[in-house]
């Protein structure tokens, strides 16, 4: 079971320069979460600190009641073993085959016999889906392959929380698709907890059970996922559902000329289009964190947008894993050296 992390005030600058400050939400055991923001807010930036990589200038990550910010090195290095990380392209060795990536944390951080070793990789290639590709390269298989390698990577010292750093990065939709339904069925199987960041807004509308915002240099909003998508918070709404009109310009921010000619044409923000189902894992089965469609609506007195959780909506309608096991065939097959005509 994952377990929950606790971030109070955190702030974090490089220089003169604040990426975020006062940041303060509770990730909740076991659960997915989906950190958003436009680009250069300081996503990445949040995961290396959760992690210990980075050292915040103040504020506390209090973790089964250790406050990360405050440990020694030999203490912080144990807490590190309760993460695994999926770094955004994979971060592979590229001279070493995905078998002996993968088992590379186990032959470094512990002392288990070769047999073992590769029981425990064995079983986290068939969990993403890799098994039959031990002997190929990193640079011998697709994007969407090495993304599967490092989250198999990630798993083999059997994390309580799981750290994505734009795992649909590269990625086209399908294989985004395919990628969330694994993640769905991961967290249904292990349990841990989940984070994911993500700029993709289709993963955080149908994957997490809650979803929060950095911008301009703050925590926009943190919650279960149907109160963002039923906010009517300007950047909240327009982010994530990818408007162009609202507050965030390409420059992250509008100017107040920008928003001063959108207010003059009268233009209004278009009604919320509806909530979809939450995905399902591919057994059609909701997880043991997963809370019914619309109860945190009715909790709290919100009424959703028209036509919200009708499974028309939803990608709701998982591949199952029969399909994901084919999907995960075809990526190999379509690595395999295009053999020159006649």
């Amino acid at each position: 079971m994952g377990v929950e992390i606790g971030v109070e005030g955190l702030t974090k600058s490089f220089g003169r320069q604040v990426i975020w400050q006062d940041v303060s939400l509770t990730l909740p055991a076991g659960e997915i979460s989906v950190m958003l923001g436009p680009s250069g807010t300081g996503k990445s930036v949040f995961l290396k600190t959760l992690v210990g990589l980075l050292k915040p200038d103040r504020g506390s990550i209090m973790i089964q009641g250790r406050d990360l910010t405050t440990l020694r090195e030999h203490d912080l290095y144990e807490v590190r073993k309760l993460f695994g990380v999926l770094f955004q392209d994979g971060a592979l060795f590229g001279s070493m085959s995905l078998y002996d990536n993968i088992a590379f944390p186990l032959r470094e951080h512990t002392k288990k016999s070769e047999k073992d070793v590769k029981d425990i990789v064995l079983e986290k290639m068939d969990m993403v889906g890799l098994i039959g590709s031990e002997s190929k390269l990193p640079g011998e298989i697709s994007g969407g392959m090495r993304k599967r390698a490092g989250l198999a990577r990630a798993l083999v010292l059997d994390p309580e929380i799981i750290l994505f750093d734009e795992p649909d990065s590269g990625l086209d939709p399908v294989r985004s698709a395919y990628l969330n339904q694994l993640i769905i069925d991961l967290n249904d199987a292990i349990q841990a907890t989940f984070l994911i960041v993500t700029h993709d807004v289709n993963t955080a509308r149908s994957v997490p059970d809650n979803i929060g915002l950095l911008y301009h240099r703050h925590l926009a909003m943190f919650g279960p996922r149907e109160m963002l998508l039923s906010s009517e918070e300007p950047v909240v709404r327009q982010f994530l559902n990818a408007q162009r009109q609202g507050p965030i310009g390409m420059a992250e921010e509008k100017d107040a000329d920008e928003l001063a000619q959108e207010e003059a044409e009268g233009y209004e923000m278009p009604p919320l289009p509806p909530i979809p189902l939450q995905l399902l894992t591919s057994e059609g089965k909701a997880r043991s964190t997963q809370r019914e469609p619309g109860e945190w609506c009715r909790s709290n007195g919100v009424t959703p947008p028209p036509g919200s959780f009708e499974s028309q909506n939803a990608a709701h309608s998982a591949p199952t894993a029969t399909e994901t096991d084919e999907a995960a065939r075809g990526d190999a097959q379509a690595d395999q050296p295009l053999e020159p005509t006649r």
